[in-house]
This record gives C-alpha cells, sequence and structure tokens, in this order.
C-alpha cells in the first residue's frame, strides 16, 4: 500500500492550491478539513474527510486507514483583529489542536511534518529583511499560536523520528493561474484580495491606514508571494524531506517588498480605471515594514518562484473575483 499525505485545511485558500499541485504530481493525497472557512469544491484532487484537526480518534483512523506518512497542516485561524478580539479561539484552534495532531502523528509514526507558519513570529520585524535568525516577537495572539506550535514541532522532533519544515509566510496572495481556485474567504482582510474585490464592484471602497510610516511613499511595505509559488515551495520541503533533509525553518517570500500605494496603483493599472480609495490613521501593531530574507529557502530547496510580478499577482486575484461574480450571477 502506497503512503499517503495528509493535508489539514486542504480545501482552504493555501492548501487547495497545495493540494492542487500535489494531485498534478500524481500523489495520493487526503484533505482533512471542517469547511469553517474552506470549500468542498476547491478540493480538486484527493478525498475530503470533513472533521477538526483536534479530533484525536478521526485523526487516529486516517493517519492509519490511509498509511500516511507526510502532514501538511495548514488548517488555522489567521484573521489578526479578531485573534486580538478572541485569544483564546486561535490558541484553541492553531495551538492545542496541534498539540493534538501532533500526538497522532507520533503515535502513527509520521515520518515527515510540513508546518504553515507565518512572518507574524517576527512581531514588528526589527531588522528587516528578517532572517530566520531575527529574534521572534509575537504582537498579537495569532503570531504568538503560531510560534507556539513551531516549539512544540522543534521539541518533537527532538523527541522522536519525525522530520519537519517550519514554513514561515509571508503576505501571501493572487490566485491559481489557471483560474480553478481561488481565495473565496468571506469577509477577507488581506490587502490585493480587498483590492480585487473593490476593483469589481464588490466593496465600495479600500481602506489605507496609514500614510505617514517612514517609507518611501508613507504607506506600508510588505513582501507578497503568489500562492502559487508558496504552493510550490511545500512540494519542495516534501522532495527535500523525502530525501533525507533535516528538520528546518523557512521564510517564504520574494526577498523584496512592496507599498500599499504600489499595490493600489497596479490594481487600477490591470483595471485601467480608478478605484475608491480611502486613507485613514495607523493601525496599532502594523509594522512600517516586513520583508523576508530569503537566502536559506533558496540554499536548502530546490525551488524557484514562477510569479514573482506584481501585475501577474495582482492580475490572478482579479481574474478569480471576477469569476466568483458570474458564478454567483449564475
Amino acid at each position: 500500500m502506497s503512503n499517503g499525505i495528509l493535508v489539514t485545511g486542504g480545501a482552504g485558500y493555501i492548501g487547495s492550491h497545495t493540494v492542487k499541485q500535489l494531485g498534478q504530481q500524481g500523489e495520493k493525497i487526503v484533505v482533512l478539513d471542517d469547511l469553517s472557512t474552506g470549500f468542498e469544491e476547491s478540493v480538486l484532487f484527493g478525498e475530503l474527510v470533513v472533521g477538526k484537526t483536534g479530533d484525536q480518534e478521526l485523526v487516529d483512523r486516517v493517519l492509519r486507514a490511509h498509511n500516511i506518512d507526510t502532514v501538511m497542516h495548514f488548517a488555522a485561524h489567521t484573521i489578526v483583529p479578531e485573534s486580538v478580539e478572541n485569544p483564546l479561539k486561535y490558541y484553541d484552534n492553531n495551538t492545542a489542536s496541534t498539540r493534538n495532531l501532533l500526538d497522532c502523528c507520533q503515535r502513527n509514526k509520521v515520518s515527515n511534518f510540513i508546518f504553515s507558519s507565518t512572518a507574524a513570529t517576527y512581531g514588528d520585524g526589527d531588522g528587516n529583511p528578517c532572517s530566520e535568525e531575527t529574534p521572534t516577537a509575537p504582537i498579537n495572539p495569532y503570531g504568538m499560536s503560531k510560534l507556539m506550535s513551531e516549539y512544540m514541532l522543534e521539541d518533537l522532533g527532538k523527541a522522536c523520528d519525525m522530520k519537519h519544515v517550519i514554513l514561515r509566510y509571508f503576505n501571501v496572495a493572487g490566485c491559481d493561474p489557471d483560474g480553478q481556485i481561488g481565495q473565496s474567504t468571506k469577509k477577507a482582510t488581506l490587502l490585493i484580495k480587498v483590492a480585487a474585490e473593490v476593483a469589481v464592484g464588490k466593496r465600495p471602497e479600500i481602506y489605507v491606514y496609514g500614510t505617514d510610516y517612514p517609507t518611501a511613499d508613507g504607506t506600508g511595505v510588505r513582501d507578497y508571494i503568489h500562492v502559487a509559488d508558496l504552493a510550490s515551495a511545500h512540494i519542495s520541503a516534501l522532495d527535500y524531506l523525502r530525501k533525507g533533509g533535516a528538520s528546518t525553518r523557512l521564510n517564504c517570500g520574494y526577498g523584496h517588498g512592496y507599498s500599499v500605494r504600489d499595490v493600489l496603483n497596479t490594481v487600477q493599472k490591470v483595471i485601467d480605471g480608478p478605484i475608491n480609495i480611502v486613507e485613514e490613521p495607523r493601525r496599532a501593531g502594523d509594522p512600517p515594514e516586513l520583508i523576508a530574507n530569503v537566502d536559506k529557502i533558496h540554499k536548502t530547496l530546490e525551488w524557484t518562484p514562477r510569479y514573482d510580478d506584481l501585475e501577474v499577482i495582482v492580475s490572478t486575484a482579479i481574474d478569480w473575483e471576477r469569476k466568483l461574480l458570474q458564478k454567483n450571477a449564475a
């Protein structure tokens, strides 16, 4: 019986793009998702099991039934303001459920674990660009919930034979270039997703929080990575572990940033027209700049990004919003 891959949160935004690439490689995939924020139609390959990552009885059953030797763990709550308002929800889902999942992995002798982490572990990003050695200092419960999971995974790795790769995402954006799947999150907060919704008329305006940062144009600068490139980084991480690579943590970004104004100007260029932009004061906790040092991921993995182009990222996001509008109008 061939080994399988369990993808938790595989019906969500990043998970579904990774499942598609795994499926195109002919991998045997099982997706575990409670569909609270994911979508059944986004799972293009493998078998979908509807359930929670923290349900040990269910996870044990899935790991055994499908001879799982690799887990890719995407399932998490990811909205920073919500984590501040309801921190225990995030510690329960992101940290306690990960603990239960790791317990099942140890019990069932899973070989490889790839963990979806975040640049939010760096907090304000003091000392940009952030390398994997930059001190971690989360400034919200979302970032802390992910960092606690990293610690658990690293400690477990010292106590058993399971190897892991921790991938710290910077700002994920864009949608499947083929247009099959995309970001369908309700009440999304990510800049490019929101700007794309404004571009197609789904929202009346977009808010720019802070125009007085110490950056070239006064707005915050972020390292945006196309979701298809991020998915391919997971495939490369899997290949690395299968070849005997040691446990490691890696930044996932492009190593350069774009400002909020850069993004909004690109949106207006793609649609060849204006969007309604409202300037607001800074929000607490938003660092002026957050950019990845990506030397380590390029040295460690055989990974080459294909979509490092802001216009491509924005265009695929807008194309997906247009598709969602057509679908909802049908």
